[in-house]
């Protein structure tokens, strides 16, 4: 397993020795939180008035963020104040490009979380073809969702990723970060729940 615990720096993330924050020495400009946690084009799942933000950069070619499906979605359910904002981060190439439009498309027909388990499901690469095999399991429009996939605000979402990927310097996918801090690779729901408890002490010194 490959993690890495770091703060949130102005322009980058820094790596840090060690998990627990015992203080704020660089906290996340309220800029890039309101960026990261608040994109309006960025699936939410949970409470999405929920007391703490755990945001994850995945891609659907990705074989961790594959095995992060589970816990996050029991995190989901033993947490009733988390948020959850979903970042598609294509950096697989061209079939996670394709499949990342289609998943940002289902939004526009309320079944994001059905076609997102969906494309994690299916053996093989996620690409355009896989992703209609998804659509249809997830009950979708196909015609309207390969409409919706060349939206304005699909190609804004996978834009977004890729420049906050950037900026702070992000090492890969699944990435996980709340609070001031973040996690790279895969975690246990134990895990998780550690990770969502610092946020919420972090924040509390806000």
């Amino acid at each position: 397993m490959q993690r890495r615990n770091f703060l949130i720096a102005s322009t980058s993330l820094l790596v840090l020795p060690t998990i627990a924050l015992a203080a704020r020495d660089n906290p996340m400009p309220d800029e890039l939180r309101q960026v990261l946690e608040h994109d309006p084009t960025a699936p939410v799942l949970g409470n999405p008035d929920g007391d703490v933000t755990l945001t994850e950069f995945f891609d659907y070619n990705c074989p961790f963020c594959r095995k992060m499906v589970d816990p996050i979605h029991r995190l989901i359910l033993s947490d009733p104040n988390l948020r959850v904002v979903f970042h598609e981060w294509p950096v697989f190439g061209a079939d996670s490009e394709d499949a990342a439009r289609a998943s940002l498309a289902s939004l526009q027909q309320g079944r994001y979380w059905q076609m997102h388990r969906a494309m994690f499901s299916i053996r093989g690469r996620a690409g355009a073809d896989t992703a209609m095999q998804a659509a249809k399991e997830a009950g979708l429009d196909l015609a309207r969702l390969q409409r919706d996939m060349q939206a304005e605000q699909v190609e804004r979402h996978i834009t977004n990723s890729f420049l906050l990927g950037d900026h702070m310097g992000l090492m890969g996918t699944p990435s996980f970060v709340a609070g001031d801090e973040g996690a790279f690779g895969e975690y246990s729901l134990d895990d998780m729940q550690a990770l969502i408890s610092r946020a919420r002490d972090t924040l509390a010194q806000r």
